[in-house]
């Protein structure tokens, strides 16, 4: 890497979104530094699906090649390390990786991610991403037909169980407690043959993630081939908080349309600003930021 600690950006966060914003900047001849953790949210999952030219492939297969492709700009440099604060500075702003050094920039581009906060359930961490699964795009279509569960309660799971009824018909929602759906949609719900399990979740029966069954407090196991899941989640990286950047009521960092969040100067991109946990939405929106931080500097110059 170039020894230099001044840049037009940095790009916080060396993923899909990241990468994808540094193309766009690098190919406008800006001075970007890339700082990446090496901890992508999705390295759990064997496969990326829905995302054309790489349906199928292994995630960090996607990242290596986007890496060498952004790095072949001259003006791209790439930093691993893990960013532990950020803040305003005279000429903009700077940020400092944990083994000490201070990297300023003119812009920042926040494409940090987010951290699943999994259940403490026995085989539940084991299985995350590879059959116990939490996007019916993203891998629906590989346990089409099975027999299939769901571990959300209320509207979210009235929302996924919409969707995987779709891909099999032969699903039942755990709500791992009381249901908390109204008669309209109990009734809506066994109208599809939908099943709901009410009792609680004790452990999750797998071999090498490959689930084969749902062991319930009264004993009872139950028969899966694949499970569904939306467990709550955190910012992967705190320097949002640090710039003074909103979130919103899903704890996603607030942006506009052009990925500008409520900071000037500074863009978040990929699953740290929206709900949308795809390889494709994350290229897209860091494409966008890319384009908007060059315009940005463009009039900021011009």
């Amino acid at each position: 890497m170039e020894k230099k600690s001044h840049f037009d950006v940095i790009i916080v966060g060396g993923s899909y979104a990241g990468l994808s914003a540094a193309m766009a900047l690098g190919r406008s001849l800006r001075n970007v530094l890339v700082i990446d953790s090496g901890l992508p949210c999705n390295r759990f999952t064997p496969h990326s699906h829905n995302f054309i030219t790489h349906d199928g492939s292994i995630p960090k297969d996607i990242t290596d090649r986007a890496r060498s492709q952004v790095l072949a700009y001259s003006t791209v440099a790439f930093c691993s390390g893990r960013v532990i604060s950020a803040h305003r500075a005279t000429d903009g702003y700077s940020i400092q990786v944990e083994e000490g050094t201070l990297y300023t920039a003119r812009k920042l581009v926040l494409a940090t991610g987010v951290r699943d906060l999994l259940p403490d359930i026995p085989g539940f961490a084991e299985s995350w991403g590879k059959s116990l699964i939490h996007c019916p795009y993203c891998h629906g279509y590989e346990f089409r037909e099975k027999k299939t569960g769901i571990i959300v309660n209320g509207e979210k799971a009235l929302h996924l169980a919409s969707l995987v009824n779709n891909l099999t018909d032969n699903v039942t929602i755990l709500t791992n407690g009381k249901a908390d759906f109204s008669e309209e949609q109990t009734a809506k719900l066994i109208s599809h043959g939908i099943g709901i399990e009410q009792e609680k979740v004790v452990s999750i029966e797998q071999v090498n993630g490959n689930i084969h069954g749902v062991t319930l407090t009264d004993g009872r196991t139950l028969d899966f081939e694949a499970l569904y899941a939306a467990p709550s989640f955190e910012q992967h990286s705190g320097i949002y908080s640090d710039l003074g950047c909103e979130l919103t009521e899903s704890g996603h960092i607030k942006v506009d349309q052009f990925q500008q969040t409520t900071v000037s100067g500074v863009f978040a991109c990929g699953d740290c600003s929206g709900m949308l946990r795809s390889v494709a939405y994350a290229v897209a929106t860091g494409n966008i930021a890319g384009a908007m931080v060059n315009h940005q500097m463009v009039q900021d110059d011009f």
